[in-house]
């Protein structure tokens, strides 16, 4: 995978409200009403998750779901951490 610029990724972020670039990493933080939707949210990720083979950096605390999105073997952020970002952002609008 080809690294973005980081014109690039400025551009592509634009189309994804809540998401940063920070520390070469896209970023984004998830509330979710209880633990049981944030932690629901993360087990619907999986499916897709597994098909892309690009796995995030995530956590949960109670209501939160942090992630973080680089492709490690690319040495930063690509197009595949963009895609994921987006399969990500109605899956956790269906359980916010």
């Amino acid at each position: 995978m080809t690294l973005l610029s980081g014109a690039e990724i400025h551009a592509a972020l634009a189309a994804l409200p809540g998401w940063s670039y920070r520390a070469g990493k896209l970023h984004r933080e998830y509330r979710f009403p209880d633990f049981s939707r944030a932690i629901a949210f993360m087990a619907a990720a999986v499916p897709a998750i597994e098909q892309l083979d690009h796995h995030p950096e995530w956590s949960n605390v109670y209501n939160r779901v942090a992630v973080s999105l680089t492709t490690h073997h690319s040495g930063g952020v690509t197009r595949k951490d963009f895609e994921l970002a987006r399969i990500l952002e109605p899956l956790a609008a269906q359980l916010s």
